[in-house]
This record gives structure tokens, sequence and C-alpha cells, in this order.
């Protein structure tokens, strides 16, 4: 088995440390790894916390998903670069979880969805993204661009968000008719955060944009309510009690600590209760969390493939993000899975191994530990900023576009059905239903391609003139069930009154059950109207179905030759 198979087939946990190791790793790829492992790490600080709430749950909870999934995952994946935390493809899906069932029901389902990646690693369905055509991809994460950006407009104008209905279009209804409610300040932190954010790059600092927007959305923010202007804050919007009983704003400064999953509080504080009925309504959901998480990691890892000509270990990766999703609830950490953006800044600043991914999650310790007092001062409305900012970047919309102006129509309505479904319903229904219009348009061409030609007049493949009321038939293209039926009626039709067939099937590669069962009522019609079938030139998987079915020859009714030449020479010794 070749090396790029074995990667995909194989499956081994820290494969890509191991590989990295056996590299020939040294100090200055250790002191690479440090550098590009900080830098990420100060990224992965204010998203983490971002994403959490955006999710429906306390920002440390993101702080937590950053450093045990992200080390975890970095520790026992497959792919070198990834840098796995909270993601903002995974809002949707967590933020109705977080809403229904509480921080409790998330962390179940959470557990769940890594048992059902550890089982697709198992099952070796590391080649899961070669299947999900990119009309799928580009559709519901643009989808999901669009919901997180939605979800970003209270905060961003500082609208009341007492009663919001959870349904999206419900939601976005009632945001436009509490528009007029909108107050300056929020927007005023939240237009320089995000001016800020898309003007920095072209500065080219070497600094990552979202550190100074902050930073100024912080300072203008503190100006503002110190002359009584009220701007929401980390610290204003969340509390919590240490274990003296003591109330801080903000985010504790406490290391993650260990607790069962589903003794963390249920919907509207009330305790979750870990029952039959939870974990069966839980299921579509982690089903949802385990098939995104497969999809995204696994199109990371092909993406740095690209930007670094390495190659990754599917499955491998597959058992890290399983590992690390199972892990991290025992911790406060919830859904967690390789990011695209933070794994491209990971390589830029110089990664060398899976150890600059362990070292962002201690980096990301670190800021939990000693920062925590500081980033309870980051307004809302900054926050709001930076997740546009982000919903934007993976709407990918320059490909969107490229797509619709080049694309088969075909393809531009996978994308609009997957980007609508996505937006009205759900993720899974999205991409369930894109794969399936995918995969039926997919064989409509393909059914398409199948075509039969009257060649008994073309020298070149038949140079001798026939017996009388034979026919030469050429059929190109796989004779599956969506094709077989169509193709075989065309025969008959070019057949008409001839006593004698050959069929030609030099290019027929595939047979299937349903192209086996229309020849074989061809063959019956022939025999109702006493015309002899010459097959010739079968390639080895039609043959092999035929056989396999007890097709056999009938003297002076059906025959099989190896090459057209030899069936041609037979209709010769028979003139």
């Amino acid at each position: 088995m070749s090396s790029s198979r074995a990667r995909l087939h194989s499956l081994s946990i820290a494969s890509a440390l191991r590989e990295s190791l056996a590299d020939g790793y040294r100090a200055r790829n250790l002191i690479a790894d440090i550098i590009a492992g900080i830098t990420v790490g100060i990224i992965a600080i204010p998203l983490s916390m971002a994403l959490a709430i955006a999710s429906g749950v306390r920002p440390e909870h993101g702080l937590y998903t950053a450093i045990i999934a992200g080390f975890l995952i970095a520790l026992t994946g497959g792919s070198r670069y990834s840098i796995s935390g909270p993601t903002a493809a995974f809002v949707v899906i967590l933020y109705p979880v977080s809403e229904n069932f509480g921080l409790g029901g998330l962390l179940v389902a959470t557990v769940m969805a890594g048992m059902i990646l550890v089982a697709m690693a198992l099952a070796r369905l590391g080649r899961l993204i070669e299947y999900i055509p990119e009309s799928v991809t580009l559709g519901f994460t643009a989808g999901i661009a669009i919901v997180i950006a939605i979800l970003q407009i209270p905060d961003f104008f500082g609208l009341p968000t007492e009663g919001l209905a959870t349904h999206f279009t419900e939601k976005a209804v009632q945001l436009v008719h509490r528009l007029p409610d909108w107050r300056w300040p929020d927007t005023l932190v939240a237009a320089i955060t995000l001016g800020t954010l898309i003007l920095w790059p072209r500065l080219r600092f070497p600094v990552p944009g979202h550190l100074p927007a902050l930073l100024l959305g912080t300072g203008i923010a503190a100006w503002l309510n110190y002359n009584g202007a009220g701007i929401e804050t980390i610290g204003s919007r969340f509390s919590f009690e240490l274990p003296d009983g003591s109330i801080g704003q903000g985010i504790p400064p406490i290391l993650p600590g260990f607790q069962w999953p589903w003794d963390q509080a249920g919907a509207n504080g009330e305790p979750f209760e870990l029952t039959f009925s939870t974990v069966r309504e839980l299921l579509p959901s982690a089903f949802s969390i385990a098939m995104l998480g497969a999809i995204e990691s696994l199109l990371c890892a092909v993406v740095l493939d690209g930007m670094t000509g390495r190659r990754h270990h599917a499955n491998g990766e597959l058992l890290g993000q399983g590992l690390g999703n199972l892990v991290a609830p025992f911790f406060g950490g919830f859904t967690a899975t390789a990011a695209i953006a933070r794994s491209a800044a990971n390589y830029r600043a110089g990664a060398c191994s899976p150890l600059s991914g362990m070292i962002h999650a201690l980096v990301v310790l670190a800021g939990l530990l000693l920062l925590a007092p500081a980033l309870a001062w980051l307004p809302m409305a900054s926050m709001a900023a930076l997740l546009l900012m982000v919903a934007w970047n993976m709407s990918e919309a320059h490909k969107v576009v490229a797509l619709v102006r080049r694309a088969p129509l075909g393809d531009i309505l996978v994308l609009g059905c997957c980007l609508s479904l996505t937006v009205l319903f759900d993720m899974v229904i999205a991409i369930s239903t894109g794969i399936v219009l995918a995969s039926l348009l997919f064989m409509r061409d393909i059914a398409g391609m199948t075509r039969v030609n009257d060649i008994t007049g073309q020298r070149k493949h038949v140079p001798q003139e026939l017996p009388a009321k034979w026919c030469v038939l050429k059929v190109t293209g796989p004779l599956f069930f969506a094709a077989a039926e169509r193709v075989f009626d065309e025969v008959l039709e070019l057949v008409g009154d001839r006593q004698g067939i050959v069929l030609y099937m030099d290019g027929v590669p595939l047979l299937d059950a349903g192209g086996l069962n229309a020849f074989e009522r061809f063959y019956q019609q022939c025999q109702r109207r006493g015309a002899e079938l010459v097959v010739a030139d079968l390639q080895f998987q039609p043959l092999r179905a035929l056989a396999r079915a007890g097709v056999q020859p009938v003297e002076g009714a059906l025959s099989f030759t190896p090459t057209l030449a030899e069936a041609l020479a037979r209709l010769d010794d028979q003139a």
C-alpha cells in the first residue's frame, strides 16, 4: 500500500506528533513551535470567549475548551499544524442545545459526539471529506455565517435581548422591530472595532488585527462608561461565585476542575436530568456535532496539506478530535474542532509540529489565570464585531461568487439549497439534502454520458460488409440503474427488424444490478423477435457481473467474444 493510501486507511494515536519527532526534531524547531503557539494562543483567548457567548454559555467555557480539547487533540490527532478549539461553525447547533438543555445538556451532547467521532475513526471513515461536494460545504458555511451575523445584531447595536424567539426567521423579524431602540455608544464601539479589524491587515504589521481592535474598543468603551454610557462588558454581563462564597465579575481566574457533565446546570438554571429521554433528544444534535466536526477538521487538514505540501493522517485526526471532545466536557469544555483560520496562522507563524498546538492551549490557560480581571473589561459590542469578522471570513464570499459565475446550474442549485436550509431550518437537514441533491444531479450527468451508436457502416470499426439484417451497435458509458433502461430502449429502436445484433461493449466500465436487469429484459425481447445477440469485448466488471448472475451463452441466441474482430469473423464464417 502506498504511503498516501496508508494515511487514508491506517489508524494510530498521536500519529502527527510521532511523525514530527521522527523527522528529526531539534531545538530550533521547539523555539519555532513556542513562538507559533504563543501567537495563536493570543488569538484564541478572545475568540474562544466570544464563541462561547455566541453558543449560549459563559465565556470561560470557551477557554476551557481551547485548553483541554486544544491540548488533547494536538497531542493525539493526525494533522501536524491544526489548532483546535471552539469554532464559529458550531454556533448554529450549540446555541439551541444550550438554550433548551442548558450547559449540562450541551456537555452531554459533546460527549456523545466524541463517542461518534471515535467510532468513525475506528470505522476508517477519514475519507469522508472526499464525498462532500464543494457546493455543499460552501452552502452550509455561508448559511452558518449569515446566522452568526444575525445573532450579533443585539450586542452590535445595544438592543434588548429579552423575549427573543428561538427560530431564526422569527428572531430576525423581532430584531428588525427593535432596531429603533439602538444605542449609539454600543454601535460606536462595535463600528470602531470592526473598522480596525478590516483596516489593520493593510498596515502589514506582524501583530494580529483582533488584538489592537479589541484594545481600542475596550479603551473607548471604558471612557464612555466613565461618562455614564452604560456599555455592557464581559464583567457586567457575567458573574461567578468562588469556593469561599464571594462573587466576582467576568470570568473566574481558576483552573478548570473535574465535574460530571450531567451534574452541570440545565435550562434556566434547573438541574439537568440524564435520562434515556434526554439522551434520545440530544442524539440528533450530537450526530450533527460529530458530522460537522469531522467535516471541518478534515477540511482544515486538507487546506493545511495544500499550504505545507505534507499529508495528514485522516483517521488519526478523527480519533484525536473524538478524544478531545470526549474528555473536555468533564472539565467544562464544550464542542471543539480544528479552526482553519487559527491553523493557518499557526503555520504562518512558523509551527513545526503539534507541540505548537499544545503550547497554544497552555497560553490560553495562562491567560485565564493571569488576565481574567482584564478580560472582564472587554465590551460585548467589540465581541460582536469580532464575531461579525469571523462570520465574514468563514462565509468565503469570493468562492461563493466564483461558483455562481462559473459552475454549472446544478452546483448553483445545490449551493442555494444548502445555504437557505441552513439559515431557515438545520445544518444537518441542509447537508443531507445537499448531498442527496448533488448525488442525484451527478447521477443524471453520468447517465447522460452513456450513449449507444450504430457503427455498422463505420469502416474504421467494421471493415467488411455484414450479413443481411445484422448490425453492430457500440455502447459507451456505465450501464447503471439511471442509464441502462434508456440505453437498451434506444438499442431496440436502432435494431428495428434486424435478426442479428453485435453489441460492442468495450466502453462500458460498469454494469450494476439495474443494468443487469435491463440487459436480461433486452435479451428476452431479442429472443421473442428471433434475433441473435453477440456481446463483444466486455470489460472485467461487466463480465464478472454477468457471470455471477448466471448468464450463459445459448446456441443461436446469445454468445460472447473477447474482441469485436472475433465477433465479425464469426459472422463471416456464418455467411
